[in-house]
């Protein structure tokens, strides 16, 4: 039976993971390593707070970049991988447990507490919000239909973008639509959709143009001006999305693969590590208050580069990241073994 389903019952007490048996799906490592790539060149300006506009209050070339073409591009795409893995990890976790549930709750919390401590270096961070919303949005789901699950995620999601502007107000209906979709099994096929990808990248590839030109020209005071943006941020995101997960299958696919990958296996260790790296950089460089936009921009590369290359190193010898690790360990309540000579995975 599908854990996901409403009729799953939680009762009895949890045992110790055993080894888990469904494997990874690759595709959805690499497309969140794409978007942790994005939203780390988002939250260096909150971070470290910089110059967007010019002396002749022009937008400076760099910011404008990135409001256009990153800005809420890549953050949708991180908050419906969020939902989707909640669902993966709920049927995992039944497998090994009699209330898995339960696991979810405590690994909620203690992504929470991660969040608030998070939140002293940097304000706009995720985690936080991530979880209080999967307590009291996602958890609750999980007992509800597909069917329901799935409009009530298109309906808020379109709701955050036409009632208010988006941003945290995305994250119910995007977590209910990665939870509907995981449940539809869409994950388990992607091999096979080749053809639906792209008719979805050819619908969302010019209504996302559309809408970043409308973003553009209209006035940045104006009174939709913040839901544009959001709009076109969906759309940019479902467009990315589709596109990366059709060049993965192409040729470029398997180096591709080979960097975005152990990122987003480590993505929670990458999020906070390249938070502290900012923040010790930031005195060193002059960002704070400065149009230093190229010196930030290398700054996010080099991060990135660094990050690569070290998830690359240390996936080879380690089934999880170190904060990876410390989360699992909370949510089983027992040490997992991290070495990948001696550890059944949890």
């Amino acid at each position: 039976m599908n854990l996901t389903t409403p009729e799953l019952k939680d009762t009895g007490a949890t045992p110790a993971p055993r080894r888990e048996t469904a494997p990874r799906i690759t595709a959805l490592d690499a497309l969140r390593g794409f978007a942790l790539c994005g939203i780390l060149l988002v939250n260096i300006d909150q971070i470290t707070p910089m110059e967007r506009i010019s002396s002749t209050f022009h937008w400076l070339p760099i910011p404008q970049f990135l409001n256009l073409f990153v800005q809420e591009r890549f953050f949708p795409i991180f908050s419906f991988l969020f939902g989707l893995s909640f669902a993966i990890f709920l049927d995992s976790a039944a497998k090994r447990s009699d209330h898995p549930r339960f696991l979810l709750v405590r690994r909620l919390t203690a992504l929470g507490l991660l969040g608030a401590a998070h939140q002293l270096l940097q304000p706009g961070e995720a985690l936080a919000p991530y979880a209080v919303i999967g307590l009291v949005i996602l958890l609750p789901a999980t007992w509800l239909p597909t069917r329901l699950v799935l409009i009530a995620g298109l309906v808020g999601t379109v709701a955050s973008v036409t009632l208010v502007s988006g941003g945290i107000a995305s994250i119910p209906g995007l977590f209910l639509l990665g939870l509907g979709v995981a449940r539809l099994g869409v994950v388990h096929t992607l091999d096979r959709r080749t053809g639906q990808l792209a008719a979805v990248l050819a619908l969302a590839a010019p209504a996302a143009a559309a809408a970043v030109w409308w973003q553009y020209t209209y006035a940045p005071a104006g009174p939709l001006a913040t839901r544009i943006a959001a709009g076109a941020g969906l759309l940019g995101a479902l467009a990315y999305a589709t596109a990366l997960l059709l060049l993965l299958r192409t040729r470029l696919g398997r180096p591709l693969s080979a960097v975005l990958e152990p990122l987003g296996r480590m993505a929670l260790t990458n999020y906070i590590t390249a938070t502290l790296v900012v923040t010790a950089a930031t005195p060193l460089l002059g960002l704070k208050g400065s149009a230093r936009w190229d010196i930030a921009m290398l700054l996010a590369a080099g991060i990135l580069v660094v990050q690569a290359v070290l998830c690359r190193w240390w996936l080879r010898r380690m089934r999880y990241g170190p904060l990876e690790w410390c989360l699992r360990c909370v949510t089983w309540w027992s040490i997992v073994p991290m070495a990948r000579s001696l550890a059944p995975a949890a």
